[in-house]
């Protein structure tokens, strides 16, 4: 359901172009790693990862369940709440695995949330946390990067500059590129695979934003958060 609605919607933001490195195969049981900029960022993964032939469940903040009829869509498609902060929090890793071995994809931001700046300027993933290292390390899965540019000239900054933004995209057309690297395994090492992750996932970006002509500059790295 998501994912029809996404590749119905995002076209009229503006055109969408996905790439993948060269024999590219997002196997059942995978974890796709994605960078996330903007609020309209997932509905462009979506979209790019329908018109690939996959529909993954996505591991999100618990908040959007409490919305209704998107928080029923939520539950029944088998996506995965994530309770920041608060007792529940282990409960995503579980419900991830669970997915993984039922053989979905599973597609987690490794930066677990969004960037604070308001700008729409573009830039490198942030720091990433250490779930998708150990979603990894407990599951086996492989792992496949994302990067995806151009969702922050769609929307940004405050909400009325999001709204504003939303409303004019269809006049602009600001367009948005995916692509799509080669899967891998990480190490056990949690520290040493989320590095990992995070160059990859850069990696994939930088192609997105360089396709779209825009600037690549790395965001500067902080200490990765546990």
């Amino acid at each position: 359901m998501l994912s029809t609605l996404a590749a119905a919607v995002v076209p009229s933001f503006g055109p969408l172009t996905v790439t993948t490195d060269a024999d590219v195969e997002l196997a059942p049981g995978s974890i796709i790693a994605a960078n996330h900029t903007s609020l309209v960022d997932p509905a462009i993964v979506f979209a790019a990862l329908r018109s690939l032939g996959v529909a993954p469940v996505v591991m999100a903040t618990a908040g959007l369940w409490r919305i209704p009829v998107l928080g029923r869509y939520l539950e029944r498609e088998g996506h995965v709440p994530v309770h920041r902060h608060t007792i529940r929090a282990a409960e995503a890793l579980e419900g991830a695995a669970a997915a993984l071995a039922a053989g979905r994809l599973v597609l987690i931001y490794g930066e677990g949330g969004l960037p604070p700046r308001k700008d729409a300027s573009e830039a490198g993933p942030g720091p990433f946390r250490r779930g998708l290292a150990r979603l990894a390390s407990t599951t086996g899965a492989p792992v496949v990067p994302l990067g995806h540019a151009g969702a922050r000239r769609i929307s940004s900054g405050g909400r009325t500059k999001q709204l504003a933004g939303l409303l004019t995209a269809g006049v602009r057309r600001p367009g948005a590129h995916v692509h799509v690297g080669m899967p891998f395994r990480l190490s056990d090492d949690a520290a040493a695979a989320t590095a990992r992750a995070h160059q990859a996932v850069t990696a994939a970006w930088k192609t997105a934003a360089e396709r779209l002509g825009l600037p690549s500059a790395p965001a500067p790295l902080r200490r990765t958060q546990a």
